[in-house]
């Protein structure tokens, strides 16, 4: 699995660590940037994540900012991005399997042991698409996506 990887300068160290944390486990991680601790703005590592992910080029994506809130937004206004500001381990499992998320956002402040359990249960959940609730819902927002 390719799972594409991006940070602002707060969440730089935490992307450093689940780099190398998820390179152990076998993924093959794009690295969207950014690449130090100098400060950036969140928007354009976002971007470049959702491109990555809405183009296939990657299956997934990972976002870090300070709150995961901005660089969740910025995700979002790419095409066919579906990202959510993950704070636990049931949220990123619901995420996937019933909303379709395709990049999770999380905090670079948080404990780097929660988000490596959080990063795993998003990587390891399944879209639930025999539930045609969900599915539904996710189909409505691609039609209003693309009108």
């Amino acid at each position: 699995m390719i799972v594409a990887i991006a940070s602002d300068h707060r969440g730089f160290e935490t992307k450093q660590i689940l780099t190398k944390y998820l390179t152990d486990k076998g993924y093959t991680i794009i690295n969207c940037g950014t690449n130090s601790t100098s400060r950036v703005d969140y928007t354009k590592y976002g971007f470049k994540l959702g491109e990555t992910v809405a183009s296939k080029v990657a299956d997934y994506g990972i976002a870090i900012c300070g709150s995961a809130i901005g660089i969740s937004i910025a995700c979002n206004k790419v095409k066919g991005i579906r990202c959510g500001k993950i704070n636990t381990v049931e949220e990123a499992i619901h995420g996937k399997e019933k909303d379709f998320i395709n990049i999770i956002a999380i905090s670079g402040e948080s404990d780097i042991e929660e988000n490596k359990k959080i990063v795993d249960a998003f990587l390891n959940s399944k879209e639930n698409m025999t539930d045609p609730a969900y599915k539904n819902r996710v189909d409505q927002i691609r039609e209003y996506e693309n009108d």
